[in-house]
C-alpha cells in the first residue's frame, strides 16, 4: 500500500460506503479497506506486512461475532509483533456516557465521533494524525 490507508470497521455496509464517499470528497490523500467485524479486522491486519497497517481505523462498538470493544481487548495482543501502530477512532451511533467513557481507558483510541461522519470530521481526524494530537470529545 503506497497511500495513507483508513480502514472502516463497521458491519453496516451502506454506512460503509457513505464514510467511503465522505473521505473521497475530502480530498485526503487515503485509501480505504473495510471490515463487517473485529474478528475479520484482527485476522486480515494480523496476517498483513507491517506497513500495510492502516494509519487510522474507525471502529464501530456495536457488530456481530466480535464487537469493538472485544477488538479492543486483542488488538494489542494480535498485532504484539508489528511496531507500527495505528491511530484507533470510535465512531458509533452510541450517545451512552459510559461508551464515551470506557473508550478513553484505552490508550490507542485517540477520539470518540458519534455517527454520522462528515467530511469536517474526517478531515478533523487526518489533521490530528498528521500533527498526533489525541481528540476526546
Amino acid at each position: 500500500m503506497k497511500n495513507k490507508v483508513i480502514c472502516i470497521i463497521d458491519d453496516d455496509p451502506i454506512y460503509q460506503i457513505l464514510v467511503n464517499k465522505i473521505i473521497a470528497m475530502s480530498e485526503t490523500e487515503y485509501d480505504v479497506i473495510s471490515f463487517k467485524n473485529g474478528k475479520e479486522a484482527l485476522e486480515r491486519l494480523s496476517a498483513s506486512m507491517e506497513d500495510e497497517l492502516p494509519e487510522i481505523i474507525l471502529l464501530d462498538i456495536e457488530m456481530p461475532v466480535m464487537d469493538g470493544w472485544d477488538f479492543m481487548n486483542n488488538i494489542e495482543q494480535a498485532l504484539s509483533h508489528k511496531s507500527k501502530k495505528s491511530a484507533i477512532y470510535i465512531v458509533s451511533s452510541s450517545i451512552a456516557h459510559e461508551d464515551k467513557e470506557k473508550a478513553k481507558t484505552f490508550p490507542e483510541i485517540m477520539g470518540y465521533f458519534s455517527k454520522p461522519m462528515d467530511t469536517n470530521k474526517i478531515l478533523e481526524i487526518t489533521k490530528v494524525i498528521n500533527g498526533k494530537k489525541n481528540h476526546n470529545d
